[in-house]
């Protein structure tokens, strides 16, 4: 089966249901900022993890229009009130309209709050994000699920998760065997693997199955590996035919050549008989006027 083809069969699989949001989409409210002055990523580490896991999240979640994949951007989740505010790395909404783009995103305007939550850890906000952010995240905003990572090699591993039970109680992501934790809200696994090159503890998002979700470059790779398979297939196809044709031209031409040279056989062999006949007819005359001679 084509890869692309078999992928989009399993987004519709694997992506949950979801209600849809009793608000409706909100690019700016004014009076709430929606920049700090603050660039995107705290490193060239930090900045290729959220490029890498946004492209593949998004990618993932773009079968479905009521799902929103936010990035560095701030989440206001009590109107009214502009200190109750966060900036998450990445967060993911079920249930909102993907489009238009957001400045920030209203929580109470949305009428949704956050299924996940992701952050990066940096020097300068891990203590925050390992302790009072699990709180204001799980409790004070209600998000079902929220996850650490540490994405630079040279500092030790360290990926962490977080999820609020239905009765509302917080427990920790037990790891599973390969290190990697499964998130239940999005129903996908996610593991660190190394990437020796860049130096970054890369996080990447699998399906249940096992498949890993791909960046848009890698799927443009696939596409063109796709497409020159396909091409492929179908050069060796029209050889196969036009060896086909030049095979069935021949058994033609030498069928044709067989019933010339039996049609050719068949008169040799008529003209014989005909002049072996002819042969018994003038022996025959030729004794016939011996005998009349005698």
């Amino acid at each position: 089966m084509d890869i692309l083809y078999d992928f989009r069969i399993k987004q519709n699989k694997y992506i949950p249901n979801f209600p849809k949001a009793n608000g409706k989409p909100t690019i700016y409210i004014e009076g709430y900022p929606c920049e700090d002055d603050e660039p995107m990523a705290a490193t060239a580490f930090h900045g290729l993890q959220i490029n890498t896991f946004f492209d593949q999240l998004s990618r993932y979640f773009s079968v479905n229009d009521y799902i929103h994949v936010g990035v560095d951007s701030f989440i206001y989740f009590s109107e009214g009130d502009i200190t109750k505010v966060v900036a998450p790395d990445i967060f993911v909404v079920f249930g909102v309209d993907k489009y238009p783009l957001r400045r920030s995103f209203y929580t109470w305007a949305e009428g949704a709050v956050p299924v996940a939550v992701f952050e990066f850890l940096s020097d300068s906000t891990s203590h925050h994000d390992r302790n009072e952010k699990v709180n204001i995240y799980l409790t004070d905003i209600g998000v079902q699920e929220y996850f650490i990572h540490q994405p630079e090699m040279e500092k030790p591993s360290e990926f962490s998760g977080w999820r609020r039970t239905a009765s509302g109680k917080i427990i920790k992501i037990e790891p599973e065997e390969e290190g990697g934790l499964f998130s239940e809200s999005l129903n996908l696994h996610f593991r660190w693997t190394n990437d020796l090159t860049t130096h970054v503890r890369i996080l990447t998002p699998f399906l249940p199955d096992g498949t890993p979700i791909n960046t848009s470059t890698e799927e443009e790779r696939l596409r063109k590996q796709a497409q020159r398979l396909l091409e492929d297939a179908e050069a060796i196809a029209a050889e196969e035919s036009a060896l086909r044709r030049d095979a069935e031209a021949r058994l033609v031409e030498a069928r044709q050549r067989q019933e010339e040279a039996e049609r050719l056989a068949k008169q040799e062999s008529e003209e014989k008989h005909a002049l072996e006949a002819e042969l018994g007819r003038l022996k025959a005359q030729i004794a016939k006027g011996q005998d009349k001679t005698t």
